[in-house]
């Protein structure tokens, strides 16, 4: 499923939103974004349903579009998992926090922060403004509190620091639930396994072929030595013939001779290859 825009979908008891934009008041659907208001409703329209799959892709937004928006998904009676799909910036990685299930894929990332906005004024409405920020900022320290393991000063501390979080560091904070790695990691070294087992099979094959001629040439103990004898009256022709299918024989042997050179010499390359994967 293409997931580059916000859009709630249901399948009998399973809901998928993908939130794959900023996250405001004033959303563009079209362009991704997403509204506390718009995904209520949404939410509210799907009836009941067991499970709900939150995908995210999110820069984040607005506090209090993602603060409604975590509460949500919280609130829902449904089982609700969210995957990070790329980044869960800022108010995004606290929307991530709602799930039961909280899934980093292998290749994403998490970053969390104080809130910060814009003032103007005099000197009292500016610390009144930074008193406002601390306040503003303690709700999504309460969010990632709900499931971390880490204390509320350490949060706090990687705020300060507005901190990127890898899926590792997320698992053993407490902040996913899991790691979703890809099945074929090892691509490529797959590819030269499946090249290197053809080559054998191959090799094998050959070898074979060879062991049943070699056993056909094996003269039979039990034949008559007479058998062996060339008749008086053959013909130079005839001789000319055995000789002729003689050398046949000999080029059919050195041509399964250089296939199952061939073989092994292409055997010993892949073997090499894989040695360095």
């Amino acid at each position: 499923m293409k997931r580059n825009y916000f859009s709630l979908e249901k399948t009998k008891q399973t809901a998928t939103i993908n939130i794959y934009g900023d996250i405001t008041s004033w959303a563009w659907e079209e362009l991704g974004e997403v509204s506390a208001v718009n995904l209520s409703k949404q939410l509210e329209a799907l009836g009941d349903v067991d499970q709900i799959d939150v995908y995210i892709n999110s820069y984040g937004g607005e506090v209090a579009e993602g603060l409604a928006i975590y509460n949500a998904l919280k609130r829902h009676k449904a089982k609700v998992t969210t995957y990070c799909d790329g980044f869960a910036c800022s108010i995004a990685s606290v929307i991530f926090m709602a799930g039961d299930e909280r899934i980093m894929n292998e290749s994403s990332l998490l970053m969390i922060h104080n809130a910060w906005t814009y003032a103007v004024g005099n000197s009292e409405e500016l610390r009144k403004q930074a008193d406002d920020l601390e306040k503003i900022t303690q709700a999504s320290v309460e969010a990632y509190k709900s499931h971390s393991s880490l204390t509320e000063k350490e949060i706090k501390k990687l705020m300060d620091e507005e901190t990127w979080i890898l899926p590792t560091e997320a698992l053993e904070y407490g902040f996913a639930t899991t790691i979703d790695k890809p099945e074929n990691k090892n691509a490529s070294q797959n590819a030269f396994l499946q090249l290197f087992e053809m080559i054998k099979a191959h090799q094998a094959e050959a070898d074979d072929e060879n062991t049943d001629d070699e056993n056909q040439d094996e003269p039979d103990d039990t034949t008559d030595d007479t058998a062996d004898e060339t008749p008086e009256d053959e013909t130079p022709e005839d001789e000319g013939e055995e000789a002729t299918d003689d050398d046949s024989t000999d080029d059919d042997s050195t041509d399964d001779d250089d296939v199952k050179t061939t073989t092994q010499k292409w055997s010993g390359f892949f073997n090499a290859l894989l040695k360095n994967y």
